[in-house]
């Protein structure tokens, strides 16, 4: 009968452990996508608060700064915003930014009621404007960031039922931030074996930042997901520490072009050599259909290993595999030589780089078994 009691006890515990990382995942999401941090992007400071957020949770889970003088790596660029008021009307009517329309991220300012012209099934064009005005009918709404103005105002309209376009009527102003300060955020965890090996963890924390003054874009599997799995991993190998040394970096400028991450890889921030393997995380909130891996398709041996793992475990529903894609922050590391995955999990939901991207419809469907497949990966590697 005791030991019977002291296997319920120990099966208890396991469970709350493994649920409090999923507790504890979910209040760093539903912090990140707070409007406090209002899309963490290039308003309200909300990348800075950011960053200042994710280095007080390092400072609190005792990761050692890769820095002498902190967490921090600097670097800029310019980047386009609409930090005021704007309106857009099409046939007199008033519309809602993140939900009607998006403007394209690279539109110049304009004000004014023009007249519109069908140009084909799904564009219509302001000739009367002092610059070129395009409303372009869209499926949906994705939104991004640019690093430049253009020389045209783009309004991106969802393609619903507004019947023949005949006006539109907009008051935008566009504000571009000239070497607008980012912070990579980097931090280690010692390794048993004290040699210079190293392993990598990697997940962008910015995101698209806003879109005028009351509307931002969460981004809660893109990439507060991500964000959450390096904190949880930090907790993990505090209590069980790893092999070899183990950097985790948090990546700004990566909807700006993977900007952050090309700086860290350009200015040779650490001896690309040395590491060991480097896994990038993005998109970790869903896995109903279970997980991709870029670099799959190159890197045989190391995919092997990742399902050979996932088949003992019984983890993820199905492991596929992709070849180069620069479509994340592993990039600039593969170009380099250093061998890497790029993981993004599958299926759930379907909201991306629009204002639907939120904490509380986000599944995290395997986002425990993804952890446990990632770190037994690694123990092996």
């Amino acid at each position: 009968m005791l030991k019977y009691f002291y296997l319920v006890l120990v099966l208890f515990s396991c469970r709350v452990s493994s649920a409090q990382d999923t507790v504890y995942a979910r209040a760093v999401i539903k912090k990140l996508t707070s409007k406090e941090f209002f899309g963490r992007g290039y308003l309200n400071n909300g990348l800075e608060k950011a960053a200042s957020y994710i280095s007080s949770e390092l400072k609190r889970l005792d990761a050692k700064p890769l820095f002498s003088t902190g967490y921090y790596q600097w670097f800029d660029f310019n980047v386009n915003t609409f930090p005021d008021k704007i309106t857009v009307k099409i046939n007199n009517k008033l519309l809602k930014p993140g939900e009607d329309y998006i403007l394209n991220p690279a539109s110049a300012g304009l004000k004014g009621k023009y007249i519109l012209q069908k140009k084909d099934s799904v564009t219509y064009v302001a000739t009367d404007a002092e610059m070129p005005l395009v409303v372009a009918l869209k499926k949906k709404l994705t939104f991004g960031v640019s690093t430049s103005t253009a020389n045209f105002c783009m309004v991106e309209l969802l393609n619903k039922s507004y019947g023949e376009l005949k006006t539109a009527e907009v008051n935008i102003q566009n504000k571009i931030l000239t070497k607008y300060i980012n912070k990579n955020i980097c931090a280690f965890v010692e390794g048993k074996e004290k040699t210079d090996t190293t392993i990598v963890y990697s997940a962008h924390y910015d995101h698209l930042g806003g879109l005028g003054k009351k509307t931002w874009f969460p981004g809660a599997n893109d990439n507060a997901s991500g964000v959450s799995v390096l904190l949880n991993l930090i907790k993990h190998y505090n209590k069980y520490p790893p092999k070899y040394k183990t950097l985790f970096i948090f990546f700004a400028g990566e909807e700006a072009g993977l900007l952050g991450s090309h700086y860290f890889v350009e200015n040779k921030t650490i001896d690309l050599t040395k590491i060991k393997f480097l896994i990038n995380l993005d998109l970790l909130g869903t896995g109903d259909e279970g997980i991709m891996v870029v670099n799959g398709a190159i890197l045989q041996k190391q995919f092997e290993l990742l399902n050979q793992v996932n088949s003992e475990k019984n983890l993820v529903k199905e492991i596929k595999k992709r070849g180069k894609a620069q479509n994340s922050d592993h990039y600039w590391f593969t170009e380099a030589g250093v061998p890497c995955f790029f993981i993004y999990t599958m299926g759930g939901i379907k909201a991306y780089h629009d204002v639907y991207d939120v904490e509380k419809t986000l599944p995290l469907t395997d986002y425990t078994d993804v952890f446990k497949l990632l770190t037994e990966f690694v123990s092996r590697l």
